[in-house]
């Protein structure tokens, strides 16, 4: 029956077969609570959608990066390391090379930079100590390396410990492939996971799936948009129909009020678009990241190409959305409070004026 009371209170047309003073009771508890119902539903679903875009934008997406440049650099500064050991006693006086220098700083930065980030868990973010602890290992047993240059046994056995501390395993050499120490490490998992390579390996597929649980919409997103789409067509249609009463019953060719708390309406059509086009540049931007941690050659032009994989995503995210709505989320719901406040106040200051302009004995 209350359902049946319902369906009255929206689709009545111009409140025919109801009593005047008995309609605008009616309307003033239904249209607060449908513009309740479209607003309170989608201002958490885009809430949702927008601040999953700026987590993977400002959060997993630059872990992601960072975590992929230490990786490679810190191979590519380890095959600049066999290469300037080779020189023997020379490299006693000279140095590792200055590219060494740099790549293993950097590798350092990037891995500072993770963990300010904010994109790991405590679990994760002692894992990535355990990473930046052995790197300086690495360190130390590489100038270890250098400092007995002289005697290739020691500097051999050296250099091999501290590979070990790099790589756990190696990838398999080609027939076109050079010297073992230029190939690339290849990740374990489970008990031997022990090495840098394979702690960040680990790292970036714990964020891989953070990113795509993060972009996947749940069926509870779906269902508050669903809430809310129907929310604002029977509002919507109870808005018009209430507008056609007040012109037949009060000569009120429109009620400025009610078309006021009408107006943050226009906007949900407008931010629901904006969901959908965030959502798409999620998806094409998870794409682009997993191929970050797919660049695990160590090859000159891996550092560039996971700068531009870096600037992808950020610019996909960037430039999927309406710009201008940017912080706009967080006024959703208080527009639908507002909005609810003025139709239910206007509404009742209506039933009042009616009431007191009744005449005696007339239908009210």
């Amino acid at each position: 029956m209350k359902g049946v009371r319902f369906w009255q209170w929206v689709w009545t047309p111009g409140g025919r077969g109801s009593r005047n003073h008995a309609y605008l009771r009616e309307r003033l508890v239904v249209l607060p609570l449908l513009t309740a119902l479209a607003f309170t539903p989608f201002a958490w679903a885009y809430s949702s959608v927008r601040g999953g875009a700026a987590y993977v934008q400002e959060r997993v997406a630059p872990a992601l990066g960072n975590l992929a440049e230490a990786r490679v650099s810190l191979q590519i500064a380890d095959q600049e390391a066999s290469d300037s050991l080779r020189a023997g006693r020379a490299v006693e006086l000279s140095g590792l090379s200055e590219r060494y220098r740099i790549l293993s700083t950097r590798a350092t930065q990037r891995l500072n930079q993770v963990a300010r980030g904010g994109a790991l868990s405590m679990a994760e973010r002692q894992d990535l100590d355990v990473v930046a602890g052995l790197v300086a290992d690495y360190g130390t047993w590489t100038a270890w390396a250098q400092a007995n240059a002289d005697d290739p046994a020691l500097r051999k056995a050296a250099l091999a410990y501290a590979r070990s501390i790099l790589c756990s395993a190696r990838e398999k050499p080609s027939t076109s492939s050079g010297p073992d120490e230029h190939l690339g490490c290849r990740h374990n998992t489970g008990s031997d996971a022990t090495a840098v390579v394979d702690r960040v390996t680990a790292l970036e597929r714990a964020l891989q799936k953070r990113l795509a649980s993060r972009v996947a919409v749940g069926a509870d997103v779906l269902a508050a948009f669903l809430v809310s789409g129907v929310a604002f067509l029977l509002l919507v249609r109870g808005y018009w129909r209430t507008q056609v009463f007040l012109h037949r019953r009060f000569r009120l060719h429109a009620s400025l009020p009610l078309l006021g708390a009408a107006v943050p309406l226009l906007a949900l059509p407008l931010l629901a678009v904006d969901a959908v086009l965030v959502q798409r540049a999620q998806s094409d931007a998870t794409a682009t990241a997993r191929a970050l941690s797919g660049r695990t050659t160590p090859a000159d032009k891996s550092t560039a190409e996971i700068a531009d994989l870096e600037d992808s995503v950020d610019r996909e995210l960037a430039e999927g959305r309406l710009a201008y709505l940017d912080g706009v989320s967080v006024w959703v719901l208080p527009a639908g409070l507002l909005s609810a406040a003025v139709t239910g106040g206007t509404l009742h200051a209506y039933r009042r004026e009616y009431v007191r302009l009744t005449p005696a004995g007339a239908t009210p």
